[in-house]
């Protein structure tokens, strides 16, 4: 979150484009921003078994990040992706259809998801979002984007597996759990797959779909300082996670 978050920081000094897919070293439960965890998350599930609980600054609903691959853009390019939320994060829907497709899979953009959905606090994946993907009726893909004026973040969580239960446990959406559900990339393929067999079919699919070439971008010392502070005050922060107010003392 760290990182993305100084990606973000350095898009703004420029239009230029970053394009980051990660691991996470352990079961972490992200928080959308505006989200409240007392509702949507059971922290005691979290702390008993050992699954990490984080805020993201990007909207959106809870997600489990397990198993996956987890995708970040960001970007101030307007003329890649326009100046607006709905349009660039349809463009990006789009790249990842292409590396879908590169992958063997055939997926389409979703439709506006029931008003339950939308309103209430079921996880990320209960339902598929308008402009999110989907492959048979079922979530393949989660994003949620923060944009400030052309500036913009973006977030999103791809299933290598899925394990539905474990999710359920860490979630508390205290209300009906009814949902056409999510599949995963080794599910719809019918066969394994892991991150390094993913990531190289995505990243051509953005390469493709935009007409561009990456350069790969290395953390300096510099900024590896600056990314382990952000970490430290922001990210490991109850207050940021939980949004508590230290006591005065």
């Amino acid at each position: 979150m760290a990182v993305d978050e100084f990606l973000f920081r350095q898009a703004e000094k420029a239009p230029r484009t970053f394009l980051r897919f990660y691991q996470w070293e352990r079961p972490t439960a992200s928080l959308g921003y505006s989200q409240d965890a007392s509702k949507v998350v059971d922290a005691a599930f979290c702390a008993t078994h050992g699954i990490d609980i984080v805020r993201r600054m990007t909207g959106g609903k809870l997600v489990l990040h397990d198993r996956e691959v987890t995708y970040a853009v960001a970007s101030s390019d307007t003329e890649a992706f326009t100046e607006t939320l709905r349009d660039s994060y349809q463009l990006i829907s789009r790249a990842l259809l292409k590396g879908l497709a590169i992958l063997g899979l055939s997926a389409r953009l979703a439709e506006t998801p029931p008003p339950s959905y939308i309103k209430g606090t079921m996880p990320c994946f209960a339902f598929p979002a308008r402009d999110e993907i989907e492959i048979g009726g079922k979530k393949i893909v989660g994003s949620a984007q923060k944009r400030t004026g052309t500036l913009f973040l973006q977030h999103g969580s791809i299933p290598l597996e899925k394990d539905e239960a474990l999710l359920a446990a860490v979630s508390r959406p205290g209300e009906s759990e009814e949902g056409v559900g999510m599949t995963s990339l080794s599910e719809a393929l019918g066969r394994p797959m892991d991150f390094d067999g993913a990531v190289g079919p995505l990243v051509q699919g953005f390469a493709d779909f935009f007409g561009v070439s990456f350069e790969r971008f290395a953390l300096a010392p510099a900024d590896k300082e600056v990314v382990r502070a952000l970490q430290a005050s922001k990210y490991a922060s109850d207050g940021w996670t939980y949004r508590r107010r230290s006591s005065a003392r």
